[in-house]
């Protein structure tokens, strides 16, 4: 079998599985976040926090919550690290300095997972496990209750409520994210992924001397990162690690937890707002992007020319040979067109197109399918944008959802498609322009400014995968890039929660004759259209600097 026909055969195995899982999960999270019932371990949960789960909240209530529980998870999680030399399993590890302390508390708790340091070289059990393991249950989780509270926003009508965020919260860790979890990591062990609470340990002979390797709780670990889309490795290699990823069937199957949720989260839209047909157009704007960049990515990486290549079948440079071109590819993109940032192959490897897809995924704003809750309602929000451009070709007020789209709804969903760029490029242009910041590179020209467009792309959008090639770990990078994942996580959520909240003060408008039917094929093929145009206008000028530079020279 070519290796051509092996990755195709995997992307297809992978789109039916996706399909098998996407009605009954997605109909399944929908009633979880509709029950009004309480399970008793989340009722003890409610006591020791002091919530009241059934007190509705409006959007600044909510928004409160959100940022509160936000901010002391990041004041426990540094607090965790700076004491890790004092605290039991450190497994001999000093504590983290302050700088990378703070760049690790703000990369987890903001979903992102950038990590400018070797997790089994600096990481103990109680840290690991007890510190990041448990922000990616809970950062995703918080993804997922803003995502359902602009749903409900469109669902409501006359009143500003859009539910209770603790109840949100603590129901999608206990009720989605813990059972999965258990379930994969079982087939995660069942693979081989390592799953104990060994220390360092000598392992055999490399060049002439010992290798030094730590066990921990992997499996457990490794599937949060990749269902919450958070990403962060246990070991630096991350997913490319054979402790992590050993088997072609495993990489498939992370690859499958990255995208089950985010996919199935549209399906949990359309029976929340009591229209199925709404969550299939947003269903098939994900997929159009995520076949069309999975496809691109495919044929740039297999049909690179050059000796080594067609020797090697293709661009094989920093891949896994277990994993192979077609599994390396579909992994490539669906973390970056999601806000995973695990990696099974070095990114700054790929050609320069390549890399430039990779780096696009992030730019649209992680919506193909996008993060647990974030990617629904980063698309939620462009397709608010699409409407309101619609309605200006046509000249009548906008409307989505019954829902019109007026003058304050459209300021909020401006500024949150702003925030991102602006983070983005601003960050680059100051580490471009000091002396210092480009000391880190490891390449000059346009691969080396990839490196710092990638850095901050990453961070913003709260990815968290790097072009490895740049060294993050000084100063400037932990302090510049923690202020971005934070900003780039939290400014957003504030315009989705008040966007939610004047959606549900509105009363509903009658479909008539010239409404807009956001359900049908060429509302998809708008907001495909819409999406591509902001994201290229945005960043193009960026892209040609690096990538694009990079690819045409190659």
């Amino acid at each position: 079998m070519s290796p051509v026909t092996a990755g195709v055969l995997q992307l297809l195995a992978l789109i039916a599985a996706l399909a098998l899982a996407y009605r009954p999960l997605g109909d399944y999270m929908a009633r979880v976040y509709s029950s009004e019932k309480h399970y008793e371990p989340e009722k003890w949960i409610y006591k020791v926090i002091g919530a009241n789960p059934s007190a509705e909240m409006r959007w600044p209530a909510y928004l409160r919550a959100v940022l509160a529980f936000s901010a002391v998870s990041v004041l426990f999680l540094y607090g965790l690290q700076r004491l890790q030399g004092s605290l039991p399993g450190s497994l001999g590890f000093v504590s983290i300095d302050p700088d990378q302390a703070f760049n690790t508390a703000a990369s987890f708790v903001a979903n992102t997972n950038w990590q400018s340091y070797y997790g089994e070289q600096a990481m103990g059990h109680v840290v690991q496990t007890g510190g990041l393991a448990v922000q990616n249950f809970v950062s995703a989780a918080v993804g997922m209750a803003v995502a359902v509270a602009l749903v409900r926003g469109f669902a409501r009508s006359r009143t500003g409520e859009l539910g209770n965020f603790w109840s949100d919260l603590v129901r999608g860790t206990v009720r989605i994210l813990l059972p999965i979890s258990v379930i994969g990591a079982v087939v995660l062990v069942a693979c081989g992924v390592v799953q104990n609470f060994a220390g360092i340990h000598e392992v055999g002979q490399f060049m002439g001397g010992t290798q030094q390797w730590n066990g921990g709780a992997v499996a457990s670990q490794e599937v949060i990162k990749e269902l919450g889309t958070n990403g962060g490795g246990y070991f630096n290699a991350n997913s490319a690690h054979p402790f992590e990823n050993p088997t072609p069937f495993s990489n498939l199957f992370e690859i499958f937890l990255i995208l089950v949720i985010p996919f199935a989260l549209t399906r949990t839209f359309g029976r929340m707002v009591g229209n199925l047909r709404q969550g299939y157009a947003i269903l098939a704007t994900m997929g159009i992007i995520w076949i069309a960049f999975t496809g691109l990515m495919m044929w740039t990486e297999f049909a690179h020319h050059g000796p080594v290549p067609d020797v090697a079948g293709g661009a094989m440079e920093g891949k896994e040979t277990r994993f192979g071109i077609g599994g390396s590819s579909i992994f490539a993109v669906a973390t970056t067109l999601t806000s995973t940032g695990a990696v099974n192959s070095f990114h700054s490897s790929y050609t320069g197109f390549g890399g430039g897809i990779t780096m696009l995924g992030m730019q649209l704003g992680e919506i193909a399918p996008g993060g647990v809750g974030s990617g629904l309602y980063g698309m939620l929000i462009m397709a608010i944008i699409a409407v309101f451009i619609a309605g200006l070709m046509v000249g009548r007020t906008p409307e989505y959802l019954g829902k019109k789209i007026g003058t304050r709804e459209i300021k909020l969903a401006a500024c949150y498609i702003l925030v991102t760029p602006a983070l983005v490029l601003c960050f680059t242009a100051a580490a471009m322009a000091l002396p210092t910041p480009g000391n880190s590179m490891t390449n000059s020209g346009a691969h080396g400014f990839s490196e710092i467009l990638y850095a901050y792309t990453s961070g913003a959008n709260n990815n968290g995968s790097a072009f490895a090639g740049l060294n993050a770990d000084t100063q400037w990078f932990n302090s510049t890039i923690g202020i971005a994942m934070l900003l780039g996580r939290f400014l957003p959520m504030v315009f989705v929660l008040a966007l939610a909240g004047a959606l549900a003060e509105q009363k509903p408008v009658p479909e008539t004759a010239g409404t807009l039917r956001t359900d049908k094929p060429l509302y998809a093929g708008l907001l495909v259209g819409t999406i591509v145009i902001i994201t290229g206008l945005t960043y193009f000028p960026a892209l040609a600097l690096g990538p694009l530079a990079e690819g045409l020279a190659s």
